[in-house]
């Protein structure tokens, strides 16, 4: 395997950029690399968890994001090269991902906190919006120059050590491999946004996205949901949806008068 590109060539090369909501950037890394560490990620996890082989849980999973990602190759012309990968991973817990280089991880327990299509639309069109964001590469930039010479692509591929655990935590699967490192706040909006908007165009309800985040809220009882660990979920984050909702709502009825109606059932 090739070693990643140097420090100060990646610096120079690939530190410009500009997130889909027009905020400055900090990506050392060109996509191919985050997405060649997505994958081995992907593949590592597959081999050291349970699959789910429920066919009905994969239909209707695919049937949501199959819905999500040609509104997301509208908006995001740089992403309709991404192959998307979906496995459901048999953990009871409600959780969800996606990796660099379109891998998406959905966790059984997630099947019955997220009620509805328009629910599990919500979590995978944020997870989505992470990925279409870069905000993975923004995480793993941040701790390369903490950590200079660090061989994160050999990392990925490697044994599951604590520097793979440190790299799967800035990829945002931590809370899976015991590093849990939360997106900030203002990743955290941005896949919001991001999601809000990808679930409107679909065809899915985005006030759904508000129930989707009470039930988080509920699952946790006395704890902490573990998804809710890397994704805060806070009435801040249900304020921020429901200033967006009127624009999301326009752009679902949109949606709908198109003849977008997701017919997803578990």
């Amino acid at each position: 395997m090739k070693p990643l590109i140097s420090g100060c060539l990646a610096l120079t090369l690939f530190a410009c950029a500009t997130s889909p909501t027009g905020r400055s950037q900090l990506t050392l890394f060109p996509e191919s690399q985050m997405a060649q560490m997505g994958a081995a990620s992907f593949t590592s996890m597959q081999e050291s968890q349970k699959l789910d082989n429920n066919p009905r849980n994969a239909t209707y999973v695919n049937c949501v994001v199959d819905a999500l990602i040609p509104e997301l190759n509208a908006i995001a012309p740089a992403m309709r090269s991404t192959q998307w990968e979906v496995k459901i991973f048999a953990e009871d817990s409600a959780n969800a991902f996606a990796l660099p280089g379109g891998k998406i991880g959905v966790h059984t327990g997630m099947l019955k906190v997220a009620e509805n299509q328009h629910q599990l639309a919500s979590v995978i069109g944020h997870e989505i919006g992470h990925v279409w964001a870069k905000h993975s590469n923004e995480r793993v930039s941040q701790g390369f120059l903490t950590q200079t010479g660090m061989q994160l692509a050999a990392v990925a591929a490697g044994d599951m050590t604590s520097e793979k655990q440190q790299l799967l935590g800035l990829l945002g699967v931590g809370a899976q491999v015991g590093i849990i490192l939360p997106f900030s706040r203002k990743h955290e909006s941005e896949a919001d946004e991001i999601g809000l908007e990808l679930m409107a165009r679909a065809g899915f309800d985005p006030r759904q996205s508000i129930e989707l985040w009470k039930n988080m809220q509920k699952a946790g009882g006395g704890s902490t949901p573990e998804f809710l660990s890397t994704h805060p979920g806070t009435d801040s984050r249900i304020r921020d949806l429901n200033a967006k909702m009127d624009r999301a709502l326009k752009i679902y009825q949109q949606a709908q008068a198109s003849g977008k109606r997701p017919n997803c059932r578990l």
